[in-house]
């Protein structure tokens, strides 16, 4: 498996021993005229090409690096079940299909999944022959103009232009096998109360462990903290865990960028002869977040955000991590140059990235793809996939804030629409509801409705200019600083917390490509400009976070702090001192 392209396991946070990965060679074809499903090449047809799973057929490492539009794709490949696995159900999951997937198993239609950037499964086990001769076929659809498709920083006219980039089509996160018993645990939700020091679980298993017995275990590195168990009396448990020991003194260890502080927890489940039937690892982070008189808290403390905007793009795969330590390293990168966050842009990271996130200590906030054009067909599923976002990354204690619309793409005319403005804020709303412990922002940037945070984008390139504009604070929150109104009409500021969520962008003179504003020559010219815009964000006790643009270049757009393939532009030492910098 080791040779296997992204060999990791794929679901840190839902962790199961056995799996088989399907990474790897793929049969694949293109299918233009969009003829082969009447053609039931699930069933037969020679493929032409081949690709590299999990890489797009728009990238490099795929091995194919074809740039034109094909709506329609085709995967196949074969496998074979382990033989050990014959008594169980046998669980094919897909990380992320970008954008409609369609799944047949021997020929047989197993189902469809509608969305680019969120995971699903399929129960294929009846449709297995177990001669050790099985296969999958995939088509995927993925239109390469259509602006109601949520496509985030995916070009919709053929070719990359201004901040928007190559696209991605089809499979681009791990696909696998994994066996489970009729009775398993379907999902763990782990929700922190750090002021009571408990640690509030949900588990939701199948109707066949209704009887059966639920063994929980909670450690902190060596120490076991609890060990209990319970009789499943239903499909759906909640139940509460104190993290305070009774027989010897143990203080909460909470969770930060500074002690990313986590628990392991492991749930199993058992039958009347003591068997295990499932077995399953997580871990959480005890970790608060919270406002209060203007200010973001962190575990009931003022915490000041010091974000870079992070695109997760890489230049020979794309949208996917061409590797685990890519994923760690940008992280450690990010560390390096001062900054306690990530504000993800425009995509749903891959899960291994949070892993990280949540082992190393890095803030994130967490955005989806946005579309570009209103329409009922467009906000039902835009709705789906959030839910299923927060579905899938509710455990990461990383994840402070999930942000549902940016600059007002796909709602265009917020500012005065009714209709937009409604969505809005019945979005930010059912976030909120699927999840209580993060803040929600309605539309980052301006042109704000319903919002946990006040967020302010400003590529304004002097610092003195800056500390002019934002001067008044009531100007600035019931006006248009950098030419957007902070908030939409018959919206108002109440005593959010207020960040610079986008600002720098700062590109040299001697890179092809665009940045913000005017170019920079040399390293001193650099420094000079972001020292000053960026001591001039932090001179305002009002102000209490920021957002640099950006981590790395992404093709065309050349204001990364470092070049596309990861090299530092500037000494990360001299960043880091402004970061820390006391104004």
């Amino acid at each position: 498996m080791s040779n296997l392209p992204r060999p990791e396991y794929p679901r840190p946070n839902f962790v199961r021993n056995d799996w088989l990965n399907l990474n790897g060679t793929w049969d694949f074809e293109f299918d233009d005229e969009d003829i082969g499903e009447s053609e039931k090449w699930f069933i037969s047809h020679s493929f032409s090409r081949k690709i590299v799973a999990p890489f797009c057929y728009e990238s490099e490492m795929s091995g194919i690096n074809d740039k034109g539009a094909h709506d329609y794709v085709w995967y196949r490949r074969p496998f074979s079940v382990p033989h050990n696995w014959r008594e169980k159900r046998i669980k094919l999951n897909f990380g992320a299909v970008d954008y409609i997937a369609k799944v047949w198993v021997n020929g047989n239609y197993v189902g469809k999944h509608i969305g680019g950037y969120t995971p699903f499964d399929f129960d294929i086990t009846n449709f297995l022959k177990w001669d050790g001769n099985e296969e999958i076929t995939v088509k995927v659809e993925d239109s390469s103009f259509n602006q109601k498709q949520a496509r985030g920083k995916q070009t919709w006219i053929g070719e990359p232009f201004a901040c928007w980039y190559t696209k991605t089509t089809g499979i681009w996160q791990t696909v696998w096998l994994e066996p489970v018993s009729e009775a398993h645990i379907q999902k763990v939700r782990l929700t922190p109360d750090l002021d009571n020091g408990n640690i509030k679980v949900n588990v939701l298993m199948t109707q066949k462990a209704i009887g059966k017995t639920l063994r929980v275990k909670i450690k902190f590195e060596e120490f076991d903290i609890v060990e209990t168990q319970f009789t499943c009396l239903d499909s759906e448990m909640n139940f509460a865990l104190s993290l305070l020991s009774k027989n010897f003194e143990w203080k909460i260890k909470p969770w930060s960028p500074e002690e990313p502080n986590l628990y392991d927890i492991f749930l199993e489940l058992i039958d009347d002869n003591d068997a295990v039937l499932d077995s399953v690892r997580s871990y959480f982070g005890m970790r608060k977040v919270s406002t209060k008189n203007g200010k973001f808290l962190l575990n009931n403390r003022s915490y000041y955000q010091k974000l870079i905007l992070d695109q997760g793009y890489f230049p020979g795969s794309l949208l996917t991590p061409p590797s685990e330590e890519a994923i760690i390293e940008d992280i450690k990168m990010t560390k390096q140059l001062g900054y306690n966050g990530a504000r993800k842009h425009q995509k749903v990271e891959d899960p291994l990235y949070l892993y990280w996130c949540d082992k190393l200590g890095l803030l994130v906030w967490g955005e989806m793809a946005s579309f570009y054009e209103f329409t009922n067909e467009a906000i039902s599923q835009y709705t789906r996939e959030w839910q299923e976002i927060v579905d899938r990354d509710y455990n990461h204690p990383s994840i402070v804030v999930w942000t549902v619309f940016n600059e007002s793409w796909g709602v265009p005319s917020i500012l005065v629409d009714k209709n937009q403005q409604c969505y809005t804020v019945s979005l930010v709303n059912m976030v909120r509801s699927l999840d209580h412990t993060r803040l929600v922002v309605s539309n980052d940037g301006w042109e704000h409705t319903d919002t946990d945070l006040c967020t302010i984008h400003d590529y304004i390139e002097s610092g003195k200019r800056f500390s002019k504009i934002y001067e008044n604070k009531d100007e600035v929150v019931n006006g248009a600083p950098a030419s957007k109104f902070i908030f939409a009409e018959g919206f108002s500021y109440s005593n959010q917390p207020i960040l610079i969520t986008e600002y720098g962008g700062i590109a040299f003179s001697h890179a092809e490509g665009w940045g913000y504003g005017n170019k920079v020559t040399d390293e001193e010219d650099f420094l000079k400009r972001f020292s000053e815009i960026t001591d001039a964000i932090k001179s305002f006790d009002y102000i209490v976070g920021y957002c640099y643009t950006q981590l790395t270049d992404v093709e065309q757009e050349v204001n990364g702090l470092l070049t596309y393939d990861r090299k530092f532009k500037i000494d990360p030492e001299k960043i880091k001192a402004i970061n820390d910098r006391i104004v």
